[in-house]
């Protein structure tokens, strides 16, 4: 069974407004290079929500809906270094509840955490991200707060590629992940807007199946 749940009720608005200030770029003609050496037509930087108060707050709002809608339980907030920080302190805030974060990798120096925050065993902790690609890194802080003594709630996060392999990751790891938006909704938006044609549509497309061999 899926570990993974679109909101729908917010797919289409999220989207639109990440393609509206150029969180979410496409481009077809000259293909973005990801840190992991893939070629994509579609590269994602919601943290340029940040600087947007507007959209900001909207994204905010419904990161906090999603909580209290599907993990209504939750006791602490956490946020996935780096992108999740920011976004996870707005909704703790939003939620009046304790805020902690995650790092890749312990401190170097001083106390060597790996996470920042009161510790606080068998609290009830949901994660928040920014994007989900394979779901690696957001995993492992998922563990790492496992490790540490947080229940795990779940996770929520802004936008998905939809990637097969985070849906088969998710569900092994045992973690319910919420997003607002996600790659099939943001491309029913770029059609929409004239942002894709149908030919590049299918494109686009052919990307998600492969993603590491595309061309």
């Amino acid at each position: 069974m899926s570990k993974i749940k679109i909101q729908e009720s917010t797919a289409r608005m999220v989207a639109s407004k990440l393609l509206e200030i150029g969180a979410i770029k496409l481009n077809h003609k000259n293909p973005f290079t990801w840190s992991s050496g893939w070629k994509s037509p579609i590269y994602c930087d919601n943290r340029l929500a940040l600087s947007y108060p507007t959209i900001r707050t909207f994204i905010k709002e419904r990161l906090a809906q999603a909580i209290k809608e599907n993990f209504p339980e939750a006791e602490c907030i956490a946020g996935v270094a780096t992108a999740g920080i920011p976004q996870g302190a707005l909704v703790a805030e939003a939620l009046g509840l304790p805020f902690v974060y995650v790092r890749p990798k312990p401190k170097e120096h001083g106390m060597g955490n790996l996470i920042e925050g009161k510790v606080v065993k068998n609290q009830k902790a949901v994660l928040v991200e920014d994007l989900i690609s394979t779901g690696g890194s957001s995993l492992k802080a998922a563990q790492a707060m496992r490790e540490a003594g947080f229940h795990i709630s779940g996770m929520v996060a802004i936008f998905t590629y939809g990637f097969e392999q985070s849906e088969v990751s998710f569900a092994q790891e045992n973690v319910s992940l919420v997003c607002l938006s996600d790659f099939n909704h943001l491309l029913q938006e770029a059609v929409d807007k004239n942002t894709l044609d149908e030919q590049q549509l299918i494109y686009v497309k052919s990307w998600r199946l492969d993603p590491a061999n595309w061309k």
